[in-house]
């Protein structure tokens, strides 16, 4: 559980409402109209006033920080459905940028929050987003901190199959982001990736298809090398979400 679709937003994904017919989380977006935000674009600054909740309804958003020495450390990627500018601080921990043309839509964090505190069965929706983007967290501390170049991009390619439910077969790797994300979000260089990707493909694990997806030759070595053997199988590899 890296990326955050990192499953952190698991729990705004259905409907409207659940199947109780109870008000969910993502209802309090559903009749707000949705925003444009250009590729390249930022959806709010680090260290921004937290005035706003967000949806991406459409595309693929970067959080990043920018550390003491001027580098850029993506920690997440963001994907449909996912609430972006959750924390209950004051002001914006990260910079949220729109890696491909986005839409979204922004409630106020008070309204949100107003609603929340109002009723009983959002309070453990939005508890339990938290706990989750929290073990998220952990978890990316897991990859940067105990994973080689190897394992971490792997894990990363891992993730993104196991997020998508309509590649069936599994073989395709859709990468909206360039290699210079994928290195920021890694904890790499652009040339270890690059490296790492040929050395993948020497061996028949995968093959570059254009400048940025990857067809998969063999899961099972990919599984193997990603040093998550534990977490995931040729069985559960569609079955789950990756945050």
């Amino acid at each position: 559980m890296l990326m955050q679709k990192n499953i952190a937003f698991e729990a705004i994904q259905g409907s409207v409402n659940d199947n109780s017919g109870q008000l969910s989380l993502k209802s309090l977006f559903h009749s707000i109209p949705q925003e444009v935000v250009q590729a390249g674009k930022a959806l709010f600054w680090e260290g921004d006033g937290a005035n706003h909740l967000f949806e991406l309804v459409e595309g693929v958003m970067r959080l990043y920080r920018i550390i003491g020495d001027g580098r850029r450390v993506i920690t997440a990627f963001l994907y449909p459905g996912d609430l972006v500018g959750t924390s209950l601080q004051e002001s914006y921990l990260y910079t949220a940028e729109a890696v491909t043309d986005c839409k979204i839509r922004r409630i106020a964090r008070k309204n949100f929050h107003d609603e929340i505190s109002r009723s009983a069965c959002l309070r453990p929706d939005f508890i339990s987003l938290l706990c989750q983007e929290m073990a998220a967290a952990h978890d990316q501390m897991v990859l940067l901190s105990k994973k080689n170049a190897e394992e971490r991009l792997c894990s990363f390619l891992l993730q993104l199959i196991s997020r998508d439910m309509t590649n069936a077969a599994g073989d395709l790797v859709m990468l909206p982001m360039n290699r210079l994300d994928i290195a920021d979000y890694l904890g790499l260089t652009i040339e270890t990736v690059s490296r790492t990707i040929s050395k993948l493909a020497s061996r028949n694990v995968l093959v570059p298809i254009g400048r940025h997806d990857m067809k998969i030759l063999s899961l099972k070595r990919l599984i193997q090398l990603s040093g998550n053997g534990d977490d995931f199988s040729l069985e559960n590899c569609h079955s789950s979400s990756i945050h």
